[in-house]
């Protein structure tokens, strides 16, 4: 393994990774400008990105926050990798508007734990 796989990277670098998709997830929903299919493309590839840095956190980590679904979140980016074709607009629109906010306020509290 090298370092440049990502697999040694600190808790709070994936913590700021979460931080910065749930930021850009906000700015696209947000922005009235972009085009529905450009803003339903780009909130999908970061809730992957999201799924993955959730994937590799410690339970002892994510346990200071237990209202999250972390094991729901981590899947999530699995599923919209494997089966893309059966997760609708609603879906991954709704887990932007409703959820993400909270990801993110919850994230930044870890991170703020974890410096």
């Amino acid at each position: 393994m090298t370092p440049e796989d990502g697999s040694r990277r600190a808790v709070g670098d994936r913590l700021d990774d979460v931080i910065r998709a749930c930021e850009a997830i906000r700015r696209y929903v947000d922005d009235p400008r972009l085009p529905e299919d450009l803003v339903h493309d780009a909130v999908r590839m970061r809730l992957v990105e999201i799924g993955e840095a959730v994937r590799v956190l410690p339970a002892a980590v994510t346990a200071g926050e237990p209202d999250i679904p972390w094991a729901r979140v981590s899947d999530l980016g699995e599923r919209l990798t494997r089966r893309y074709f059966d997760t609708t607009r609603a879906v991954v629109s709704g887990t932007a508007r409703t959820d993400v906010p909270h990801l993110a306020a919850a994230a930044a509290r870890l991170r703020a734990a974890h410096g």
